[in-house]
Order: structure tokens, then C-alpha cells, then sequence
């Protein structure tokens, strides 16, 4: 068979031919001096021809800086810069230090994990004082991140056992704050000549040929008296990039189906919401320090919604403040302002759409869920987000235990997330009681909390019209996408970069192949 090849093929055939038993990627693309696309191309068009045959053999686990990295690497770390400032200044107080930043949050945080770690004590009158050096496993991890200005990315798996226990203690320390690093898995390929395909000597081609005729070919006609490298009509042309359903969306509309076909009736309400429902009716209360769990974006015009069931209002305002019918309850026995109730804010928490549910005469026994739209004010870091999906779901009939809940919590994070690793912890959420939190063990990240859940107590239930006991659950649908589709960054599951949305599709296809879509 005659053979036609691109200068780029010929070069890694070559390279091919020197490892009879195959080599790595990797490992071909540093001997043939190709840049990552170039050998991309190349490896693409002999994969096509049938010429070589590609083995996945690890996936491995990519380190590297995130913006906020870039950052401390740049100025230096939190932690040092407040020991810094001490040594400066004996009498520096906490209050000075904090007016001293535009990112008060973030030093009080670091403070308060060097005060965890016995470096740092702060005296009366707010002085702060150092009383030890920072500990080994700290400043191992800047260390470590601080080579990745020289040499990135890092790769997890080559690390040794500390350093890699350093750096994921390190990043789960800032699971709540701002993304450091960035971990992301890489599939490490083998490949290899089919054998019997091909021979050395049909490499032999004439170095003068000229290839793809180009308008500056044309317009300075050095194409005169050259000859053209033939034209492969057995080559198969690039694949296209054809639309495809978005990875992310695609995930949320099977989860939306197997729930549906599992018997539950979707909820639906507005994203613009009063505070009533978000809240109130959650008998969270109105001057109380469970208010700020939510931090809220308010609408600014209309401010208050003229739709509020008067009865309804009623019997949560009662509830409340603990006059007339309390239905059992003492209230927070304080005065329920309407008026705050009436104020329009953008959802912060699913959990409104099952109140409104409640409230409207649910069938009982009945199943109900919703994959609702929430907002908060929030830092964006690799595992938050400022809008987001939350999975919010409630089960009504009697005999509902916690029991009942419990194994609900472990199907969705086992099925849905794809979690391995499952724990719980007691909780507290002023509208639920028990109350637990589920977290799952991610991959790269460690540790990381999927929600909350409970029984609904009876100043939510009876003042809705609800006598039969409800189990209910709001949990984060995105951080089980970051485990189904393989992603390290919540920031990915919107990102327009074709890279990672080919990654996501490749590993939605796996799971689905290893779960066989059941939940």
C-alpha cells in the first residue's frame, strides 16, 4: 500500500520506530522537539489511519496555580505577611491590621488558623502576639507552591507521601476560602506501532516536495517547476467539532429523569423571591444570627412583593413571635416585621420551593424535588460559587424516620455524586430538627460538605397546613457534578474552553458505562 505523510507524521514514526514495545507521550513528544499541538495533530492523523495503537496507563493529578497562587506566590502568603507585620510593629492590634487590608475576611481567617496552630495569641485590647514559628507542614506547602513559579505543573502521584499529605492538607484548609491550586487529572497515554502495517523504507519521501497550496504560494508562484506531494484521498479528513448537549446540562437533565422516574413530582417556583418564603416561612427568624447562614442579594426595584397569603402570614407570624396559635411552640418571642417578610431577594436556597410546596396541599404520601437556581454572596473560590444548583427534594408520609433520610442522602451521594467515600455529621439549621450534613471525599480536593437535610420541625409544617412528618434535603448539585465529571474547579462546569469540555464529556461517558445510568 502506497502511503502519503505529513512531514509531522513521518517525524514521530520515526521516533516510533526506535521503541518497537511503544513509549509514552510524554515521553515521544519531548524526543521529537514538537510542541503539544503539533504532536497532537501528528498522533491524531496516524490513529486514524489504523497505524498506531493508543493505551491509556494512568490518569494522574496535575498541580497548579490558581489565580489566588499566582497572588501569594507574587506577595507573600497571609500567614507570613501577619508575622511580618508583628515583628514591624509589637503593638499592632487586630482591628489596626484589618483596616490595613482590602481583604479583611481573608486575614481574619488566617489568624484565626494561626491562633488554631498555637503561633499566634491575641492579648487583651486586641495586641496580637507571636508565641511560635510556623509549623513544618506550612511552611513545607509554601515550599512546595512557590516552585510551581519554576516548574508547573507538579504532579501529585510524584510527590512524596509528605509533601503530598502537605499540600492536600494544606488545600483542604482553604477549602473555604480562596482557590490556591488548581488540581487537574491527565490521562497518561502509551502508544504504539500496529504491527505489520507499515515499514521503515515507506518513510522515504523527498524532503523538496511542496505541501497545502497557500495564497502566498500562489502570489510569489514558487510553486514553478516544484513538484506537490500527493494528495491521500485515504486519509480521513479532521472531525469536525459538531454541537454537542453542554456536559453539565446533559448531567442535570438525567438526574432530573431518574428522579422522575423514581416517583418524584418536580417543584418549580420564581428565582426572584420574597423573603417570606426564602425565610420566614422556614421559621428562620427575623433578628437572629441563623439569618446570616444566607448572604443575600436584595432587589432593588420593586423592593416588596404585593403577594402574601394573609391567612398564611398569619399563622407564621403567630409561630413567630409566640401569640395566639404558637401550635405548641414558645416562637422566638420577638415582633415579626411584615414588611421585612414582603422584601423581594434573589432565591438563596432551594428549600423556598418546598415551602411554597407545603403550603399548596401536597399529596401525602408524596415525593417532591427541585433543581433549583440559588444565590449568594459568596467568595468564588474551587468549590463555590456565587449561583449555583442546589438538589432540594422532601419526602412526605407518615412513618418518614431519620433513618428513612439517611439512606436517601446515601443513595443520592453514592448514585448521583459517585462518591466512594460517604460521612455524616450532626448539624444545626433553625428548620430542621435532627439536622445532619453530608460530605463525600472528592478525588483531588479531600473532604468536601455536598449539604444539608433533616426532618422539618413543626413551626415549618403545621402553620403550612402539614401534619404528617417530612424529611427534606438541599444538597449541592454542582459539587456532585464535579465528582461525576472529573473536575477539580467548580469554575470548570461553566468554563467555554474546549479542552475541558471534551475532558467532562469523556468522563460522563465513563461514569455512565460504570453506573450504567441508575441511580
Amino acid at each position: 500500500m502506497s502511503w502519503n505523510f505529513h512531514p509531522l507524521e513521518i517525524t514521530l514514526l520515526k521516533e516510533l520506530f526506535r521503541h518497537p514495545e511503544g513509549e509514552r507521550e510524554d515521553v515521544l513528544k519531548s524526543s521529537t522537539g514538537m510542541d503539544t499541538g503539533q504532536f497532537q495533530m501528528a498522533a491524531g492523523w496516524l490513529k486514524a489511519k489504523n497505524l498506531v495503537d493508543e493505551t491509556v496507563l494512568e490518569i494522574r493529578t496535575e498541580i497548579s496555580l490558581a489565580d489566588a497562587g499566582h497572588q501569594y506566590v507574587e506577595e507573600g502568603f497571609p500567614e507570613e505577611w501577619i508575622l511580618k507585620k508583628i515583628s514591624e510593629d509589637p503593638l499592632l492590634t487586630l482591628d489596626s491590621l484589618r483596616k490595613s487590608v482590602e481583604d479583611p475576611g481573608q486575614i481574619s481567617k488566617a489568624i484565626g488558623e494561626l491562633k488554631e496552630m498555637g503561633v499566634l495569641s491575641i492579648l487583651p485590647g486586641g495586641r496580637l502576639e507571636q508565641k511560635a514559628p510556623l509549623p513544618d507542614h506550612l511552611t513545607g506547602a509554601f515550599r512546595i507552591i512557590r516552585s510551581l513559579r519554576e516548574k508547573s505543573p507538579l504532579i501529585l502521584e510524584e510527590l512524596s507521601r509528605e509533601d503530598g499529605e502537605m499540600i492536600g492538607s494544606f488545600q483542604r484548609k482553604r477549602g473555604k476560602g480562596k482557590g490556591v491550586l488548581r488540581f487537574d487529572a491527565r490521562e497518561i497515554k502509551h502508544l504504539k506501532l500496529h504491527g505489520g502495517m507499515i515499514k521503515p523504507e515507506d518513510l522515504e519521501t523527498r524532503e523538496d516536495l511542496l505541501g497545502p497550496v497557500s495564497t502566498e504560494l500562489i502570489q510569489n508562484r514558487s510553486w514553478k517547476g516544484k513538484t506537490f506531494r500527493p494528495y491521500s484521498l485515504d486519509t480521513p479528513p479532521p472531525r469536525p467539532m459538531i454541537g454537542l448537549v453542554h456536559p453539565y446540562r446533559d448531567y442535570l437533565d438525567l438526574v432530573r429523569k431518574q428522579l422522575v422516574r423514581l416517583g418524584f413530582e418536580e417543584m418549580t417556583g420564581p428565582i426572584v423571591e420574597s423573603e417570606f418564603w426564602n425565610m420566614d416561612a422556614l421559621f428562620i427568624p427575623q433578628t437572629h444570627p441563623a439569618r446570616d447562614i444566607h448572604d443575600i442579594y436584595f432587589v432593588r426595584e420593586p423592593r416588596e412583593t404585593p403577594d402574601l397569603d394573609p391567612q398564611t402570614a398569619a399563622r407564621v407570624r403567630a409561630v413567630h413571635s409566640g401569640e395566639g396559635e404558637t401550635f405548641g411552640s414558645r416562637g422566638w418571642r420577638q415582633p415579626f416585621n411584615e414588611k421585612q417578610a414582603r422584601r423581594l431577594l434573589l432565591r438563596s436556597q432551594g428549600t423556598a420551593l418546598s415551602a411554597r410546596t407545603l403550603a399548596s396541599s401536597p399529596c401525602v404520601p408524596g415525593k417532591y424535588f427541585a433543581l433549583a437556581r440559588c444565590f449568594r454572596y459568596e467568595q468564588v473560590d474551587h468549590t463555590h460559587a456565587v449561583d449555583f444548583y442546589q438538589a432540594e427534594g422532601i419526602v412526605i408520609e407518615e412513618g418518614a424516620s431519620f433513618r428513612t433520610l439517611l439512606g436517601l442522602l446515601t443513595l443520592f451521594a453514592r448514585e448521583v455524586a459517585g462518591a466512594r467515600d460517604v460521612h455524616f455529621k450532626p448539624a444545626y439549621f433553625p428548620f430542621t430538627e435532627p439536622s445532619v450534613e453530608v460530605h463525600v471525599k472528592h478525588p483531588q480536593l479531600g473532604w468536601m460538605e455536598l449539604g444539608g437535610a433533616g426532618l422539618f420541625r413543626p413551626e415549618v409544617l403545621l402553620p403550612l397546613g402539614v401534619k404528617t412528618p417530612v424529611i427534606a434535603w438541599g444538597l449541592g448539585i454542582d459539587r456532585m457534578a464535579m465528582m461525576r465529571l472529573g473536575l477539580s474547579d467548580i469554575r470548570d462546569l461553566f468554563s467555554g474552553s474546549l479542552h475541558t469540555l471534551q475532558a467532562m464529556t469523556l468522563s460522563r461517558a465513563k461514569s455512565r458505562q460504570g453506573a450504567h445510568q441508575s441511580l
